[in-house]
């Protein structure tokens, strides 16, 4: 299990909180007309890292505006992925952040937090 990986310059860590910037192809706004490539960013808190060399992986969870939690998961060579910028520092004791699942509110978003804190 790997708790630290790299991406081009940017070095990031489970409990970090992360900007993924990736581009994808948006559908034709008119018939005859192609695609435009769209970028978009994803943040949110790195939830564990698997796999190693070119088969390694990273989970990413953000809390969308209802409170719904979403999770993605990246490749690290994926093309579609431009950058990855690290926004905040965060200090994990585990290597998988799954206990984030069950939180609510501004707990879900804190990964140094102990579990007793919830009530």
């Amino acid at each position: 299990m790997a708790i630290k990986t790299k991406f081009g310059d940017t070095e990031f860590q489970v409990g970090d909180t992360i900007g993924v910037h990736h581009t994808f192809k948006a559908g034709p706004s008119k018939k005859g007309e192609e695609g435009k490539a769209q970028s978009q960013v994803f943040e949110g808190i790195v939830m564990g890292i698997r796999g190693r060399e070119e088969n390694k992986t990273f989970t990413v969870r953000k809390i969308s505006f209802d409170g719904v939690g979403v999770e993605k998961i990246w490749s690290l060579n994926n093309p579609s992925i431009t950058k990855i910028t690290v926004k905040k520092k965060g200090t994990a004791r585990r290597a998988k952040l799954d206990y984030l699942r069950s939180r609510i509110g501004k707990l879900a978003l804190k990964a140094g937090i102990r579990e007793t804190a919830v009530k």
